[in-house]
C-alpha cells in the first residue's frame, strides 16, 4: 500500500521536527509547513490523506485555514493547539475540524490519532455494500460518491458529518447512544471528550435540516443519545 501523506503545519521547528520523525517512524510520508499560505499551497500540490494544523499560525490562522479548504474537501482535519478553553474547542469543530488536540501533546497518542482517523476515512471510502445509497424523504445519501442531497441540493459535509450521518441513518428509528457514537467514530473515550459528537450533531443539523432547533432527521433523546427518523 502507496504510504500516506500527513501534512504538519506548526511554526515551531521543534514540534514540527518531533511529529514528523514519529510520523515517519509509523510509515507515514510526513510534508511541513510553516505558515498559512504555504499550507494551502501544499494541499493543492500533494493532496494529503490528512492535516495537523496548529491553530496560531503566522498567515491566515488555523481556523481560517480549516474554513478555506472545507470549501471543496473532507480530508481529516486535526486541530493542535496550545489554546486549551473550551471555546476555542467549540470553534474548531464547527468549522469543521475532526479532532482538537491540546498541546502539550503526546506523540504516541497524536499518532494512534491519526492512523484511527486514517483507518476510519479508508473504510468509508472502500465500503462496498449491495445498496450504496440511503435514501430517506428529502435526503438521500450516496455512500459511494460520499454526496448528499436535501431536497434535491447537494449538501456539504465534513468526512467526519459524513461519518456520522451515514452511522445514523443505517440504524434508523434506533436510539445511539452517545459514548457509542463517540467509540465508533473518534476510537477510545480514554483519548477525548464526547461533547465532540454534541458540536458534530450540531453542525449537522444545520446542513440537513429544514429548522435546525425543531429537528425532523436527528431527534434527541434526552438523557441518552440520538435517534435518526428513516
Amino acid at each position: 500500500m502507496t504510504a500516506e501523506k500527513i501534512l504538519v503545519v506548526d511554526d515551531e521547528p521543534e514540534i514540527c521536527e518531533l511529529i514528523s520523525i514519529n510520523l515517519t517512524n509509523n510509515g507515514f510520508i510526513a510534508l511541513l509547513a510553516d505558515n498559512g499560505a504555504k499550507a494551502l499551497e501544499m494541499v493543492k500540490n500533494h493532496n494529503p490523506d490528512l492535516i495537523i494544523l496548529d491553530v496560531l499560525l503566522p498567515g491566515p490562522n488555523g481556523f481560517q485555514i480549516c474554513q478555506e479548504l472545507r470549501k471543496n474537501t473532507d480530508i481529516p482535519i486535526l486541530f493542535l493547539s496550545c489554546k486549551d478553553d473550551d471555546t476555542d474547542k467549540i470553534l474548531g469543530l464547527t468549522i469543521g475540524g475532526d479532532e482538537y488536540i491540546s498541546k502539550p501533546f503526546s506523540p504516541g497518542v497524536l499518532v494512534a490519532r491519526v492512523k484511527a482517523h486514517l483507518r476510519r476515512s479508508r473504510m468509508l471510502k472502500n465500503t462496498k455494500q449491495e445498496n450504496t445509497v440511503l435514501a430517506f424523504p428529502g435526503l438521500l445519501i450516496d455512500l459511494t460518491s460520499h454526496t448528499v442531497m436535501v431536497n434535491d441540493k447537494p449538501v456539504f459535509l465534513s468526512a467526519k458529518e459524513f461519518q456520522l450521518l451515514v452511522l445514523l441513518a443505517r440504524n434508523p428509528n434506533r436510539v445511539i447512544n452517545i459514548e457509542e457514537l463517540y467509540q465508533n467514530l473518534w476510537s477510545s473515550q480514554s483519548f477525548g471528550d464526547t461533547r465532540t459528537v454534541m458540536v458534530h450533531i450540531s453542525n449537522l443539523r444545520k446542513k440537513i435540516e429544514k429548522d435546525p432547533t425543531k429537528p425532523g432527521f436527528i431527534t434527541t433523546i434526552r438523557g441518552v443519545g440520538y435517534k435518526f427518523n428513516g
